[in-house]
């Protein structure tokens, strides 16, 4: 289904509108903000598996 899509053309094209679209001085800010919001996605699904199994130890005292 997506075999087509991550072909080099198709890239290059991606990459070209978004510097039309926002700007070689903009896409840092972007990448930055990127990064930041998967490294707290990545640390939320750590935590959060972490915790679950702590949640159910508590549950089966009770």
């Amino acid at each position: 289904m997506f075999e087509g899509l991550f072909q080099p053309l198709h890239l290059i094209l991606i990459l070209v509108i978004v510097l039309i679209v926002f700007g070689p001085g903009k896409l840092p800010e972007l990448g930055e903000g990127l990064g930041k919001s998967i490294k707290a996605f990545k640390k939320a699904m750590k935590e959060e598996q972490t915790a679950t199994p702590l949640e159910h130890k508590d549950e089966k005292k009770a």
